[in-house]
């Protein structure tokens, strides 16, 4: 699934593409998560302001050409195995049978492939409205921004039971740290993927919120993790996974001190970890 890292590169490169382009068609293939909420005949002729990311969503803000047209935006999910993809002028290939949007500008054109169906694009007159804001309800802080403290992940870690790689994943707390990149952040913060959340110390959650940040940061300017068929918009691949020292290591001598890295499973998830750099 795509993470903060990828979903981040991915917005930089439609940003970089699409801002100020004007929207000349929107056409919808199979139904995706949830509909789109209008008719896409709305979103002709608006122009594409500067792309945002919240969690693993993409905000498009757009403006009508006309006052009595209504502004609003298009969010944007890749789902499981989705990526949007950026042709510009006329040279995109045919819609194939995964392609289920295709958004055609005065640039070139923008497409969601997504074989399992599982992204969306939702229509929305801003983030704070509708159904937009109920798919961004509950999300957690932004790991890359100043609200990602020691101060709040210790206070929203007390008294939870469930392991601290699972509560990094549930996205409550923070948002965008996926499997990979948990796994790689309690690895350089020292502490076991096992230990109950709410035992985290204060100093414990000083380096976790150092290395989470850190982690991601590395995989931003790696382009993400492609270990499958993650491309940003532009087609091409991440190279985050060539820098892991856990993840998909199992087996493999740990750097720090040698002993061989271990593979669990925690919530039908594989968990990668060294046991003696790791302490519960």
């Amino acid at each position: 699934m795509p993470e903060l890292p990828e979903v981040e590169v991915t917005r930089r490169t439609v940003d970089e593409a699409m801002a100020g382009a004007r929207v000349l068609a929107l056409q919808m293939g199979k139904p995706l998560r949830w509909p789109l909420g209008c008719d896409p005949a709305v979103v002709g002729g608006q122009v594409i302001g500067a792309v945002q990311r919240r969690g693993k969503y993409l905000w498009m803000p757009l403006q009508a050409d006309a006052p009595e047209r209504s502004s609003g935006g298009l969010l944007w999910h890749l789902g499981m195995s989705g990526s949007l993809g950026w042709w510009p002028g006329q040279s995109a290939p045919p819609r194939g049978p995964h392609d289920h949007v295709d958004m055609l500008t005065d640039r070139g054109l923008l497409r969601l492939h997504d074989p399992r169906r599982f992204g969306a694009l939702v229509w929305g007159q801003g983030l704070d409205e509708g159904q937009v804001a109920r798919l961004l309800a509950g999300l957690g802080v932004e790991p890359l921004t100043d609200a990602w403290t020691t101060r709040h992940l210790h206070q929203a870690l007390k008294g939870r039971r469930v392991a601290i790689k699972q509560a990094l994943l549930a996205g409550d707390v923070v948002v965008g740290v996926g499997n990979i990149y948990a796994s790689e952040a309690l690895f350089r913060a020292g502490i076991d993927p096992r230990l109950a959340a709410g035992k985290l110390s204060r100093p414990r959650c000083e380096r976790l919120v150092h290395a989470v940040r850190e982690v991601l940061s590395e995989a931003v300017a790696a382009g993400g993790t492609t270990l499958r068929d993650f491309r940003n918009a532009l087609g091409q691949q991440g190279h985050f996974q060539q820098a892991t020292r856990v993840y998909d290591r199992a087996g493999l001598p740990c750097g720090g001190c040698g002993q061989p890295v271990r593979r669990i499973v925690q919530g039908q998830r594989a968990t990668y970890f060294c046991a003696t750099c790791q302490r519960r």
